[in-house]
């Protein structure tokens, strides 16, 4: 099997296994939680139902009322500032569902508008990704030379290093920022942050949905699209530097394999007419010559040792001298005289390159 193959078939296999892992993980932090919150909602549930006789139908079309109202308590959110995040949150793949089309024309737009947008800006965050690595690679070699180091270009291992630094500042800058503007604690800024950034988009915190700043705080919408934008940039840098190096993992694997196998085809050699295939000076395939006349010169075998048919002879070594001296004297005999040879050499061998 190949190595490309089994570096594959491991991938898959981490990848199901962390898969396996994280909802392990996640069942025991909180599948207790959830259980007891769902048990306190049911109290109170009863509780409201009992206080104020109110019908399973009425419980039910207050629930409706509270959920489809929620969004309306942010403010206008389809007006040109609201409009205007929602799609960059569907150009960079967020999808916080906070906000979503409810006409049949809003819903077709959006899925076209997707279809454009979602290639272009992957394109766009990914050459302002590669304009942040070259920038990087002149700081840091102008830094490498400023300390006079003695490798002055900028490793791979460099640019990765100042990007994931610059993703940090980014993040904890943007999670004191969002912390002190939406009231949440800095963890939950934080967490909001990193989200974002890495496009999941759970939903559950959302920037401008307090007070209306939508429409009230201009500045602090420009300021979360910023955000946004910039952040994503510089997590496509880091993307597109593993990208690379993937890549240049695997051209290495190919290249090693593609001179293994040009390796082993420079040992094929031709007996008779026949291929044969030789591997480190041994000998896979072809035919064997027995030393007496009625050995059978025509059986094959596929093992290099001697476990399987007759011995094996070397074909320059084991024919009888006296026999090859012959042959070789009445082959030199023919090109003197201009007539056939009284007797064909025993083994031709040829030499082909593939």
């Amino acid at each position: 099997m190949k190595r490309q193959n089994v570096r594959t078939l491991s991938l898959v296999v981490c990848t199901f296994t962390y898969l396996l892992v994280g909802a392990a993980v996640f069942d025991a932090l909180e599948s207790e939680t959830e259980r007891k919150r769902w048990n306190h909602l049911l109290e109170l549930k009863a509780a409201l139902v009992r206080k104020y006789s109110i019908s399973e139908d009425d419980y039910r079309m207050m629930e409706i009322a509270i959920i489809e109202n929620k969004p309306h308590k942010a403010g206008p959110q389809w007006k040109f500032a609201g409009a205007f995040y929602f799609s960059t949150v569907v150009l960079a793949m967020i999808g916080y569902g906070h906000s979503t089309p409810v006409t049949i024309g809003g819903k077709a737009f959006c899925m076209a508008y997707a279809m454009v947008g979602i290639p272009l800006g992957l394109i766009m965050f990914q050459s302002i990704g590669e304009r942040l690595n070259k920038f990087a690679s002149v700081v840091i070699r102008r830094a490498k030379q400023y300390l006079k180091c003695k490798k002055e270009e900028a490793t791979e291992m460099n640019l990765m290093f100042a990007t994931g630094l610059l993703s940090s500042v980014i993040i904890t800058t943007g999670a004191a920022v969002f912390s002190k503007y939406e009231g949440w604690s800095y963890f939950d800024s934080f967490y909001y942050c990193f989200v974002t950034l890495t496009t999941i988009g759970f939903g559950d915190y959302v920037a401008l949905q307090n007070d209306q700043a939508l429409t009230t705080m201009p500045g602090y919408v420009a300021l979360s699209l910023v955000f946004i934008l910039f952040g994503l940039a510089v997590v496509a840098a880091s993307i597109n530097l593993l990208v690379l190096r993937f890549m240049t993992m695997n051209a290495e694997e190919v290249r090693r394999e593609d001179n293994e196998l040009q390796g082993v085809s420079q040992h094929v050699i031709t007996v008779d007419g026949e291929a044969v295939t030789s591997v480190n000076g041994k000998l896979l395939a072809g035919h064997t010559v027995g030393r007496d006349a009625g050995d059978d010169v025509d059986q094959v075998s596929v093992c290099s040792c001697t476990c399987v048919g007759p011995v094996q002879y070397d074909y320059n070594r084991d024919i009888r001298p006296a026999e090859r001296a012959a042959a070789n004297a009445a082959a030199a005999a023919a090109v003197v005289y201009n007539s056939p040879p009284t007797e064909q050499p025993l083994l031709s061998m040829k030499r082909v390159s593939i």
